[in-house]
């Protein structure tokens, strides 16, 4: 009995610490999520400015 109680005890251990795992994955997803979307705002954004800075065909950069 004294064994089963002690492996018990410890898979409860184990349950509560991936739960914690799982909670800071999920913060952690939620967060870059966040920073995608805001990044994808501003580019966005900036194409609809119309300074996308895209060279297209044979055209130079203005650079050159």
């Amino acid at each position: 009995m004294e064994k089963l109680e002690e492996k018990i005890a410890y898979m409860s251990r184990t349950v509560d610490d991936l739960s914690d795992i799982v909670a800071a994955q999920q913060n952690e997803i939620d967060r870059l999520n966040r920073r995608v979307e805001m990044l994808m705002r501003r580019e966005g954004e900036r194409e609809a400015a119309g300074s996308g800075g895209t060279v297209s065909g044979d055209e130079r950069p203005p650079h050159y």
